[in-house]
């Protein structure tokens, strides 16, 4: 059932690859991934069953990201352990009540956030440039897991953004470097994306013939993409995490005016 055709695998695996790749290097590989995965599976596969694939090949790729970063970046683990496990609960919390959340004010409400950050980020020309020296006080350590436990209520509910909300607040709040807050942000979305596969694969929203090779595809782009990320230091960083919010708002004005037009 849903077997795979040649040609469409070779789809399928390029659009993994770059969606890897793209999430680990800055985020967003949703942008990508999402959409490819609705043209490439046939309309008979229930939507649920899409982002169960997503999702899989999603938490393939960010576990490669995540790895190379923990081997090259000092991370913050005092707060991220704590937070990750809060931010899990969270994340299976809001994909359970994603039912009940009217998600279509959160396309609004995430595009002016987003566009706030890009301006923030524009005209705060140090934001996330140099590397903190000093550890985390313990009032941090809380707002870190507080936020963190948003942030994965978020991701359960509706998804889109949040690895770039993460890395925002770690390196305005907490004043990290856009390296260590993006290898922050890749153990947390580790983590929403495994509370995600716990709902999605017992329910039966899952189509392994086309997971696996995607999840595939992911690691390897999330391999190249980790360490494209490092080699290019903070500034690139900077840059790139700008284009991904101007990615980002573009993809919620789009839906927005198409969902105005209907």
């Amino acid at each position: 059932m849903w077997e795979l055709t040649g040609v469409t695998l070779y789809w399928l695996l390029a659009a993994g690859f770059a969606a890897g790749l793209m999430d680990a290097a800055v985020g967003g590989g949703g942008l990508l991934q999402i959409p490819a995965l609705f043209g490439l599976l046939p309309q008979s596969v229930p939507p649920a069953s899409v982002l169960g694939v997503n999702k899989a090949a999603s938490f393939a790729g960010t576990l490669m990201a995540a790895r190379q970063f923990v081997r090259r970046v000092a991370l913050p683990w005092k707060m991220l352990l704590p937070a990750a496990v809060l931010a899990f609960a969270a994340s299976f919390a809001g994909a359970k009540v994603a039912a009940e959340v009217p998600v279509q004010y959160m396309k609004p409400a995430m595009f002016v956030i987003m566009l706030l950050m890009f301006v923030y980020t524009f005209f705060k020309k140090d934001l996330g440039q140099a590397v903190r020296q000093t550890a985390l006080s313990r009032g941090e350590r809380y707002w870190g897991i507080v936020l963190a436990g948003l942030i994965g209520l978020y991701d359960g509910v509706f998804g889109p953004g949040t690895g770039s909300l993460l890395a925002f607040v770690f390196v305005r709040f907490f004043a990290y470097d856009f390296l260590t807050a993006t290898g922050s942000a890749k153990v947390i979305n580790l983590t929403t994306n495994l509370a995600a596969l716990c709902f999605f694969v017992p329910a039966g929203h899952m189509v392994w013939a086309w997971a696996l090779p995607l999840a595939c595809a992911n690691l390897l782009g999330g391999l190249v993409g980790a360490r494209l990320a490092i080699a290019g230091g903070t500034r690139f960083m900077r840059y790139a995490f700008m284009v991904l919010l101007c990615l980002l708002i573009g993809k919620f004005g789009w839906d927005m005016w198409l969902e105005q037009a209907v």
